[in-house]
């Protein structure tokens, strides 16, 4: 297969908006796109060098994936290895935990599957997973697993179906990440059968080429038709960087733009066009050839950054991180990357015993951590263990740690056979448990609290991260604390939290099996009539406002704090900074302050 300089070019126009991405450059909110302009270059030059050794009858499977191991694994291995001193140093238990699970799911090629589980891709937690990024890796290596085996079975039937089978596996896989952008976000932005189609884009620029070799060669004998083309997909690549950002539904027919625009870049952007010659030169091309490790770098070092420090990191010195990812991509390039594509040097039986060994070992790192519950008894510089610096501040109440995470209506999620006050809504009515326990350590508490889901009868929230299939979640969870009040009379006390926002804000609510326009007064109208229904069970509802803002988490704050030995006034509240979100449901919440029975407290 012939060398491509405009292909590795091509390769630093994805990887860079992914690293400014991931730094929070709010010029860049779209520079997610960078990986599927990669999906495109993979499908590509997979389907080319398959379809390339079967021409000439001397495909190996086991060659395909002993290329594949030299590819990805040692530089991957690298920066794991890399990143576990820090992991150590840096990561609270809870975060440790969840790094140690990142390691056994790259190691078993599932990645992906385990931040789909974890949270969404946009989330302010996933900004400090350092393994974030390898999920792209993660649909990659399924896909090398799959495709394979797909072109062999078909090369076998016949070889005229390869192209109309792939046609309605891209077709099926756009319609499923249309359907899933707007109802399953998490899912589709994650999994293969939903960015398969991408990869497909890829695949059909290969069959093209390979198979329609003198139709292409009379396209591109017209230099003003190549120009026009390449240029009008740069422009494609570059408006979803700039035009679009974690509101966009994604991967749906939006992704169109950033694929078609790299399979013209790729078809046209010859030596013979302006595309063709940026993308050429000599800085394009020598950080497309260390794009992979860039890519590897960058996530990591941001991520630990953001750990190690008690606010944002400054501009400064993401950029820093930034340039140092480009720095350490060479080394690994140089020194890590090419050695192991020597197979003089390195034979295929020791890139695959390098594979098993590694990915063994890394396992069984991953399950230590998660076995040992992120080795919570490690000590800092001062002697004191994580552990004791959490039990600080956590109060055992007697609740299942089941109830912790909040997401389902559990009968253990209790202190008493017969409760007699109910915490209900989302993470903001979880958090006031500890409070009540502590000023009351023989409170009858029931807690049922399910994420971004408030306390309201009928109604859920809809928008960009939280599509109708979670609403639908959301109003079933919340029927069945209304169908298990009007069992349970023992109830007399009902403790109502949430930020609200997401009921109030540009986003809409689902009523039922309708879509309405989310607003202060018709989203307010259901709280109310949610009180009086309490009200007419004969509880006394409790309602909390929103917690103030000022953009920290202020638990993970005063936790990192304490541990690093800085001052815990860092992560103190400085009313002049706090941001009031929720002004709307304040003012109606106090304007209902006085109505009968219904008790509001202003935190």
């Amino acid at each position: 297969m012939k060398y491509r300089r405009e292909i590795d070019g091509l390769r630093a126009i994805a990887v860079i908006p992914v690293i400014l991405f991931h730094g929070g450059f709010k010029a860049f909110e779209g520079g997610f796109v960078g990986v599927d302009v990669f999906f495109v270059i993979s499908g590509y030059l997979i389907t080319s060098i398959i379809l390339s050794d079967m021409n000439k009858e001397k495909f190996s499977i086991v060659t395909f994936y002993e290329r594949r191991s030299r590819r990805i694994l040692p530089a991957l291995f690298f920066v794991m290895l890399c990143s576990l001193p820090f992991a150590w140093l840096w990561l609270t238990p809870n975060h440790l935990k969840d790094f140690s699970q990142s390691l056994i799911a790259i190691a078993v090629f599932s990645s992906n599957i385990l931040f789909l589980m974890e949270a969404g891709y946009f989330g302010t937690a996933s900004e400090l997973k350092p393994m974030l990024h390898i999920w792209s890796l993660s649909v990659e290596e399924q896909y090398y697993i799959l495709f394979p085996l797909f072109l062999m079975a078909l090369w076998k039937l016949r070889k005229r179906w390869i192209f109309a089978s792939l046609m309605v596996v891209a077709i099926v896989s756009l319609a499923l990440a249309q359907w899933g952008a707007y109802n399953e976000a998490y899912a589709t932005f994650f999994l293969l059968p939903t960015r398969g189609w991408e990869l497909a884009i890829g695949g059909f620029i290969a069959l093209y080429l390979l198979y329609k070799e003198e139709q292409y060669k009379f396209i591109t004998s017209n230099k003003a038709t190549c120009e026009f083309l390449s240029l009008l997909g740069l422009t494609l690549v570059f408006y979803s960087i700039f035009a679009f950002s974690k509101s966009t539904p994604f991967p749906s027919l939006y992704a169109l733009i950033p694929t078609i625009g790299a399979a013209l870049i790729i078809l046209f952007a010859t030596s013979d066009t302006i595309s063709g010659r940026l993308l050429s030169t000599e800085a394009m091309v020598s950080i497309g050839l260390i794009s992979y490790s860039i890519y590897l770098w960058h996530q990591p070092l941001f991520a630990f950054a953001r750990h190690r420090s008690l606010s944002e990191p400054s501009t400064a010195l993401l950029l820093a991180l930034s340039v140092l990812s480009i720095v350490l991509a060479y080394f690994s390039w140089r020194y890590v990357e090419m050695p192991f594509r020597d197979k003089k040097a390195i034979d295929r039986n020791k890139i695959f015993s390098f594979a098993i060994i590694g990915s063994v070992i890394f396992a069984a790192t991953g399950l230590a951590g998660h076995m040992n519950n992120g080795f919570d008894k490690r000590f800092n510089d001062n002697g004191i263990s994580l552990a004791d610096i959490r039990n600080k501040t956590i109060i055992n109440i007697g609740l299942s740690s089941d109830c912790e995470t909040g997401f389902t209506l559990s009968p253990n999620c209790r202190t008493s056979d017969e409760p007699e006050i109910l915490v209900w809504g989302d993470s903001y009515a979880m958090h006031l448990v500890q409070g009540i326990m502590a000023s009351n350590p023989q409170a009858k508490i029931i807690q049922m609290t399910m994420s971004v889901c408030g306390p309201f009868f009928g109604v859920a929230p809809v928008n960009a991260n939280y599509p109708v299939s979670w609403a639908k979640e959301c109003l079933e969870f919340n029927k069945k604390v209304h169908d298990w009040l009007h069992k349970n009379k023992t109830i007399k006390y009902a403790v109502l939290s949430s930020p609200f926002a997401q009921y109030i804000g540009n986003d809409q609510l689902l009523i039922g099996d309708n879509l309405f326009d989310a607003g202060n007064e018709f989203a307010m109208e259901h709280f109310l009539a949610t009180l009086k229904e309490i009200k007419n069970m004969g509880i006394s509802p409790i309602v909390f406002s929103p917690t103030p803002q000022n953009g920290k988490n202020i638990g993970e704050c005063l936790s990192k704090a304490d541990f690093f030995g800085e001052d815990l006034n860092s992560c103190s509240f400085n009313r002049d900074d706090i941001a009031d979100y929720s002004m709307g449901v304040f003012a109606f919440l106090k304007k209902k302050k006085k109505s009968n029975k219904v008790i509001f407290l202003n935190k």
